[in-house]
């Protein structure tokens, strides 16, 4: 007999079904974001929490060994040198489990995301006055 899983549409559904020590790292980044990102929104987005604000800013997730955290491609070349410690990937980057999430880098990655998406928003409205 199968097991219902409850659908996840909050952020809170999301992290709420990971064991304690998880909860705490995927909490410690929420937290993050919302300082770096105090006007974007909490949305599930591709069965991840994400803050969005004219478009998704940041994603994140807990894995088997780490928490992604998904910026977006830009991000991880701009912050190469400081992502240097961690596993990345064209638009991730892991952190792992046993060690201390930077929290620092997340809330400089999402201000860096914050203002990318504003930029982007900017040139979409300056299109639409041209024509």
């Amino acid at each position: 007999m199968k097991t219902a899983i409850k659908e996840i549409k909050t952020i809170d559904d999301y992290i709420n079904q990971f064991p304690d020590e998880i909860k705490s790292k995927l909490e410690m980044i929420r937290k993050a974001i919302k300082k770096a990102a105090p006007k974007a929104t909490e949305v599930i987005s591709y069965g991840m929490p994400a803050f969005k604000q004219n478009k998704v800013l940041v994603y994140f997730a807990a894995g088997k060994n780490h928490i992604g955290f998904y910026p977006t491609p830009k991000p991880i070349l701009v912050f190469s040198k400081e992502l240097a410690d961690y596993k990345t990937s064209k638009g991730a980057i892991q952190f792992p489990l046993d060690k201390k999430i930077p929290i620092a880098l997340v809330s400089k990655i999402t201000k860096f995301r914050v203002k990318e998406d504003w930029e982007l928003l900017l040139k979409q409205k300056a299109g639409k006055k041209k024509n």
